[in-house]
């Protein structure tokens, strides 16, 4: 019985010993592999490299080994997003720059309703018009006139950054645009004066007419307005009056012999209405 148990030792003894001595040799052998191989720093930088990261050669640098997901993402500018910005700069320049001008003309009436420039108008005579803050949240302001039916309002639209008078989509495109007010106003009442004034030259004495009137369309367009004057809201003061009798019979008033001073208030207000 014990010699039994001595061979069961001796044999569980060999069989580790066995086991030992295989991983050993394995071990070995793995190792005088490698000793075999030099560890080149390209090897080195090989063997650290993580996947996507490139490593430069020549002189050993550690890589970066961050996780790309641990990244701080930069947020380049948009060009494109300078654009909107900029042109809505640019209309409120152009607004501001309008709207300063039809307040130096006096015939700004400001936020009067359609019912209020009527009763204003109603007394006046035929041509007569003003201005005012339109009622209607899509335009920004309204010309209101006299005509032969009575008076008449006509909205103003802003768009693109030029002003127009608004109209069915067909004629649209055939209604001139301006960057000022006082200066779409003022197209449409040097139209009228020319118009009124061709008109007059072209009508024969009364002996010869016989009653009947020169044919019109010629000198008709898109859209005829009679605006002969405007109406002030309060008395307009002396200097204004002279500066628009100077625009009125001078076509260059900065060549005038005056001050710098007056020229530049000349320059303020260059309309002839």
């Amino acid at each position: 019985m014990l010699l039994w148990i001595n061979k069961n030792k001796i044999k569980r003894f060999w069989m580790g010993h066995t086991q030992c001595v295989s991983q050993t040799r394995e071990s070995d052998t793995e190792t005088r592999g490698t000793e075999g191989r030099r560890r080149t720093p390209d090897t080195f930088r090989a063997a650290l490299k993580p996947v996507g990261v490139p490593v430069k050669t020549g002189r050993m640098i550690l890589p970066n080994l961050v996780p790309e997901k641990a990244l701080i993402p930069i947020r380049l500018k948009d060009p494109g997003l300078e654009t909107p910005q900029r042109e809505s700069t640019k209309d409120a320049l152009r607004v501001d720059s309008a709207m300063a001008q039809l307040t130096e003309s006096g015939w700004y009436w400001g936020g009067i309703t359609a019912t209020e420039a009527k009763q204003v108008l109603s007394e006046a005579v035929e041509g007569t018009f003003l201005i005012r803050d339109s009622s209607n949240p899509g335009y920004l302001l309204t010309l209101s006139v006299k005509t032969s039916l009575g008076p008449t309002h006509l909205r103003i639209a802003y768009s693109d950054g030029v002003f127009g008078f608004d109209s069915v989509a067909m004629a649209r495109p055939r209604l001139r645009q301006f960057e000022g007010v006082v200066e779409l106003v003022q197209h449409y009442a040097l139209a009228y004066q020319r118009s009124a004034c061709v008109q007059d030259q072209l009508k024969p004495p009364e002996d010869e007419r016989g009653g009947e009137e020169a044919p019109q369309g010629a000198l008709e367009s898109t859209l005829q307005l009679k605006l002969t004057r405007p109406l002030y809201k309060s008395a307009p003061s002396l200097q204004h009056l002279c500066r628009i009798a100077i625009n009125q019979r001078s076509s260059s008033p900065q060549d005038l012999p005056l001050p710098d001073r007056l020229k530049a208030f000349l320059l303020d207000y260059p309309f002839l209405l």
